[in-house]
This record gives C-alpha cells, sequence and structure tokens, in this order.
C-alpha cells in the first residue's frame, strides 16, 4: 500500500513529465522546418506560415497520419 508521500512523489514525477513532453512539442513547433519534401515537391508557404516546422508537403502528411492512424 502507498503512503501519501509516496502519491505526492508519483503526482509530481507525472507532472514534471508531462511539463518535459509540452516543452518538447512547442520547441518542435518553432523549430524550422524544412522548402522540399522528402517526396520533391516543395513544401507550400502557407503550410510553412502556420506550421513553421513542417517537413512534409500536405498530402505526404496526410497519408502519413492515415497510415499511422490505421496502425
Amino acid at each position: 500500500m502507498y503512503s501519501d508521500f509516496d502519491r505526492e512523489i508519483g503526482e509530481e514525477r507525472v507532472e514534471q513529465e508531462r511539463q518535459a513532453r509540452i516543452r518538447a512539442a512547442s520547441a518542435a513547433l518553432k523549430a524550422e522546418g524544412r522548402e522540399e519534401c522528402d517526396c520533391g515537391a516543395t513544401i507550400s508557404a502557407a503550410r510553412r506560415r502556420v506550421y513553421p516546422s513542417a517537413t512534409r508537403c500536405l498530402e505526404c502528411q496526410q497519408i502519413a497520419e492515415k497510415e499511422a492512424y490505421l496502425r
């Protein structure tokens, strides 16, 4: 059985991990993307403006998301 102290330590660790994931996601959004996708297409200026860290064109991103969803 866990004590209140153990529970507090666990909750604190969960919060620290959550904050670390938020910081990592924020940094990824601010990271510089690319102008060209792996498929050779140019990543549109509008996409790069909305999502500066984009590394895929819209079409390739949609394919990647569908594949990830179907797993």
